[in-house]
């Protein structure tokens, strides 16, 4: 809605200001009529109060939460300066269309620059902080070195300030380099860290035309939210103009964005109008709601329940189907079975069988048992001794004929089949 503050310049629009002023959004003309001189104005359609407590971290770009934006409207933030040069300029753009703005400002700029930061307050922007000499190692710089660069932002920039008040709890880490030490610390001291929605690349080295094309394309992608630019390239001076112009021509809106105070209370939101894409009953959960951690009050067990507990009482149906009641009954009445019948003696044939190993040795074992064993003693000897001085007594045609003779057949190894038909 247009703020009651909003005043007429002409008898012609005051009627037409009052019926405007009952609707949500506001159209170019009356807008244009709080911009005198400027009928053509984009203007600034409301103002946002924010309490940075209870959103601390906003921008979709790191963060899941946004500013509470209605769609096809607008934020712009400016970072790094002031420097006289291009800030300036820039004020000058923004006056004209009375648009009010968000400035993110560098210590040292504004201790070089103490008039820039007066000039931004005297405009009515928002100003906040961007760290004292925009390092870009946040993410990884010690917490102490970090506190340093954000006191030090803050206290020149309040410094060149008339009035010290109008510093808003707004910090953006250099380079978007977030760090969860940096956002715990500054969320301790209920400073609220900006990051984006989407930027416009003017820091790179490329044209300001492409600087235009891409704030234009990334808006229209998501619809609304927070535009990154820098009040301290030339090619940001060049390319906001037609950013303007075709932010009228695509019908959309400026929010000015404000920190809350004792007499500005935070306008009243609901906390799904903080995503920048609400659900709805159409769009479906793209994962499954995390399962609870409960606690338990006790952690022992239960004991296991007998089949005689489904049935404690005769009055009720039996709990399980008769078959299985009837096989329970007969499992409980079978007698137990012996010790005696699961023993197998050691070293026996079955035993040896249970491997691949102990069957080749259950194998040779047989084979032993199966060929002659030799008398013990010195008669068996004599006989063996005899055989063989025999053997080299025996005449040469003997020994030949002896060749031609058939040889006894070597006794056959018993196999693994016969061992179990003997056992």
């Amino acid at each position: 809605m247009i703020e009651s503050s909003v005043v007429s310049r002409t008898r012609s629009w005051s009627a037409l200001g009052l019926l405007l002023g009952l609707l949500t959004t506001a159209s170019p003309a009356a807008l244009a009529a709080d911009c005198p001189g400027h009928p053509d104005a984009l203007g600034t359609s409301r103002t946002l109060v924010v309490d940075p407590r209870e959103h601390p971290l906003i921008g979709t770009m790191q963060y899941r939460e946004t500013l509470p934006l209605k769609d096809h409207e607008v934020v712009l933030t400016f970072d790094d300066g002031p420097l006289p040069k291009y800030s300036n300029q820039v004020l000058q753009i923004l006056a004209d269309e009375c648009i009010k703005a968000t400035f993110f400002i560098i210590g040292n700029q504004a201790k070089a620059n103490p008039e820039g930061v007066r000039k931004l307050v005297a405009a009515g922007h928002t100003v906040g902080t961007h760290s004292m000499d925009h390092p870009l190692t946040f993410d990884r710089m010690p917490i102490e070195k970090a506190e340093a660069e954000i006191n030090g932002g803050i206290a020149w920039t309040s410094a060149a300030m008339t009035d010290p008040s109008k510093l808003a709890p707004f910090f953006r880490i250099p380079g978007l380099m977030r760090a969860e030490g940096v956002e715990n610390h500054l969320i301790s001291r209920g400073i609220q860290v900006w990051s984006a929605d989407f930027p416009a690349d003017d820091w790179r080295h490329v044209s300001s035309d492409r600087v235009y094309q891409l704030a234009i394309q990334r808006l229209e992608a998501k619809g609304k939210g927070i535009l990154l630019l820098h009040d301290i390239q030339a090619r940001t001076v060049a390319a906001l103009p037609k950013i303007i112009r075709d932010l009228k021509a695509r019908g959309y809106r400026i929010v000015h964005v404000v920190p809350v105070t004792a007499d500005r209370p935070a306008t009243p939101t609901t906390p799904v109008e903080w995503l920048l894409h609400p659900p709805t009953e159409t769009t479906p959960i793209a994962r499954w709601p995390r399962v609870p951690n409960f606690v338990f009050a006790q952690a022992g067990t239960l004991p296991a329940p007998a089949v005689a507990d489904l049935n404690a009482q005769a009055e009720h149906q039996p709990l399980l189907p008769r078959r299985t009641m009837a096989l329970a009954n007969v499992a409980a009445t079978l007698p137990v079975p012996d010790r005696d019948l699961f023993a197998i003696p050691e070293g026996s044939v079955e035993v040896l069988l249970s491997t691949t190993a102990s069957r080749r040795a259950a194998t040779r074992l047989a084979m032993a048992a199966e060929r002659p064993h030799p008398a013990k003693g010195k008669a068996a000897k004599s006989p063996g001794r005899r055989t063989a001085h025999a053997a080299h007594g025996t005449p040469k045609h003997a020994a030949q004929a002896n060749t031609t003779a058939p040889k006894p057949a070597a006794p056959r190894p018993t196999g693994v089949a016969s061992l179990k038909k003997r056992a």
